[in-house]
């Protein structure tokens, strides 16, 4: 089957309070508000048309409901619904209406047990790429690309790549080549999403782009005058992988989200994966900077397809290797 996956485009978020959450992601990082209501606040980024790429949910618990693809056309839809049921995956149908924003979407649990969406409309708005005047904090501009833990690093990296179409950009593996993460993408840059072997499923973290370094140096300064210290996790640094460069935060429900820049084209059709050996430092941090325990220990617990119940995490299949980062 040929699936017309676009690229990562919109997650969805449980938070327990959503003033927090506005004053982080919205006073803070400069996400734009495209709506809001007692219980849900939608954001998106400056360059992008789309209704949101972020969508916070009130909630009891902190989780992450969904993470979401955007396929070329609703035809697409179907053939993804087959095929998720022909493997014996749990589906579910939202029509159109069901969302805000957003046409009839299909939910699945992808062969790691996460929490899946594909839709092929949403509502637009107006771009403000040039609305320099209302640019703060990041001034961040699109959702970009979505970090997963699970148990079967190589599992996923063959459904991925196999089944659903995907690229791979760059790879971590061991001697015998036994791979402990991969970046793959859909869109021609780096990766829309990574998986990194570890307990799981679990949302490690969800990277947005920024347009320059400096946004990100100046988003440290605005971070740390606003109080925010102590949510700066990691960085700033340049990674080896994807020689980007990277802020990780946790925002005030622990879930973790990475501010990014610098990747590299990779649409080329004689485009190769790019081998690093787990023991290289370079990779995680090309300047070589440990990453803190709880890179490794603390993620966002996952739902089910039908966003009630929490999916019990796992242990991993290979033995847990402390350097393996992925951004």
């Amino acid at each position: 089957m040929n699936f017309n996956i676009i690229r990562a485009a919109r997650a969805v978020l449980h938070v327990t309070d959503l003033e927090a959450s506005r004053k982080f992601y919205v006073d803070t990082l400069g996400f734009v508000v495209t709506e809001s209501n007692d219980n849900h606040l939608y954001l998106r980024g400056l360059e992008e048309q789309s209704h949101h790429s972020l969508l916070l949910k009130k909630a009891a618990e902190p989780a992450l409901e969904v993470l979401s693809y955007r396929v070329f056309s609703e035809s697409d839809l179907d053939v993804l619904a087959e095929f998720f049921t022909d493997k014996g995956l749990k589906t579910k149908w939202l029509e159109a209406g069901t969302q805000k924003a957003v046409g009839r979407a299909l939910r699945v649990e992808d062969i790691s047990g996460l929490p899946l969406e594909f839709y092929a409309k949403m509502d637009t708005v107006e771009r403000l790429l040039q609305r320099y005047d209302l640019y703060k904090g990041a001034k961040v501009q699109r959702i970009d690309h979505f970090n997963c833990m699970v148990t079967n690093v190589e599992k996923a990296y063959d459904f991925y790549i196999k089944e659903l179409g995907f690229a791979c950009s760059e790879y971590t593996a061991s001697e015998g080549d036994r791979i402990w993460a991969a970046w793959l993408h859909r869109k021609p840059s780096v990766h829309d999403v990574a998986f990194m072997n570890g307990k799981g499923p679990c949302l490690h973290h969800i990277g947005f782009w920024l347009s320059d370094p400096m946004s990100l140096i100046h988003a440290c300064d605005v971070l740390a005058a606003s109080g925010y210290t102590d949510s700066m996790e990691r960085g700033p640094g340049r990674h080896g992988l994807s020689n980007a460069f990277f802020l990780y935060l946790r925002d005030p429900d622990g879930h973790r989200i990475e501010l990014y820049n610098g990747d590299y084209l990779t649409s080329d059709p004689d485009f190769n994966p790019i081998r690093w050996d787990i023991n290289d430092k370079r990779r995680q941090t090309f300047w070589g900077h440990e990453a803190p325990d709880s890179w490794f220990n603390e993620t966002s617990t996952v739902l089910d397809v039908e966003g009630e119940k929490a999916v019990p995490a796992s242990e991993p299949t290979l033995k847990q290797h402390k350097p393996t980062f992925i951004i």
